[in-house]
């Protein structure tokens, strides 16, 4: 398969959107981006004609802990174990008695659970230590800007000076 059929790209001019658009407002993290055009919003602005630009993009792979062999199988066999009772749960609905009903579900977590940590065990040890810790990656920017179209973009600055008043 193609790259660009995995991953389709913008549109020219959604990928221009930005360009040509002045900075109504600049925050420190994504929150206070988000909560300036929350206000433009709730203060009736047509915030279709803004956007969020995350700039000085970076990677943060935060690790949560050494990954064993072990602790791959008890992951593997909490994943399995809800997917069993999902297996369990829909074979449920075509059994006829209630206490089928109760071993269909409960087989199902039980062996869900022993296939996921049969995997999980067999997965983790295929890595040949090549990746013995468990993380969890982000994309974070150093500053987001609120940017509007130029013939709205005075009127969101006046409006965002008086949510800085009001937070101030």
């Amino acid at each position: 398969m193609s790259r660009t059929s995995m991953f389709p790209q913008a549109p020219v001019e959604e990928a221009d959107a930005t360009a040509g658009r002045p900075v109504v407002g600049s925050y420190p993290d994504y929150p206070g981006a988000q909560r300036a055009v929350d206000f433009l919003s709730d203060d009736h602005f047509p915030v279709e004609r803004t956007a969020i630009v995350g700039t000085d993009l970076r990677m943060v792979e935060t690790v949560l802990g050494r990954l064993t062999r072990g602790r791959a199988a008890g992951a593997g066999a909490g994943a399995g174990a809800w997917f069993g009772l999902l297996i369990g749960l829909l074979l449920s609905l075509f059994a006829g008695g209630g206490a089928s009903v109760l071993l269909l579900i409960l087989s199902g977590v039980v062996y869900g659970a022993l296939f996921g940590a049969v995997f999980g065990f067999a997965g983790h040890a295929m890595t040949g230590g090549r990746r013995d810790f468990a993380s969890r990656s982000r994309i974070v920017a150093a500053h987001y800007d609120v940017v509007a179209d130029p013939e709205v973009s005075e009127d969101a600055k006046n409006r965002l000076i008086k949510l800085g008043w009001r937070e101030s």
